[in-house]
């Protein structure tokens, strides 16, 4: 990977639908060669994916909340099962399994606290292996970004 690789990562991060012609007049290249690193990126996964980035709010997701998880066991099976019920789960846009206070970190969006309420009832509660969770709701998204460069 050189700095042109670089360079076309960064532009494809802020805005994955620009053509090749677009991305080939800001990196001098040719569109040819632009779309064979992109090829070559995808391939070999270092773009993982492409999406589109949704207004949260405009979908009446108004609350994001960030739940720090800790589990009873931490077994391979127990950590894959709840892993799997995170994934699962849409309103679970996020979840890391972390270092220090807790076992994991899940950023989620909800349409209001009686859904997060039944979301804690369903994950948390009439689930054995969970031993405690501690709750933040955002106030004010200051930024939410998956930008890597």
């Amino acid at each position: 990977m050189d700095d042109t690789d670089l360079h076309i990562l960064r532009l494809v991060q802020s805005n994955s639908r620009l053509t090749a012609d677009a991305i080939s007049a800001e990196v001098n290249l040719s569109p040819p060669a632009v779309q064979k690193r992109l090829k070559k990126l995808r391939e070999t996964g270092v773009i993982e994916r492409e999406i589109a980035v949704l207004s949260p709010s405009k979908l009446g997701r108004d609350m994001t909340v960030i739940v720090e998880v800790n589990l009873e066991r931490e077994s391979r099976a127990h950590l894959d099962a709840f892993k799997k019920r995170m994934r699962d789960t849409p309103s679970v846009q996020q979840c890391y399994y972390t270092t220090g206070e807790a076992d994991f970190l899940l950023i989620l969006t909800v349409k209001d606290i009686k859904e997060y309420e039944a979301f804690t009832q369903t994950h948390f509660m009439d689930e054995s292996n969970v031993s405690r969770f501690r709750t933040a709701v955002v106030m004010d998204r200051v930024k939410a970004s998956l930008d890597v460069l």
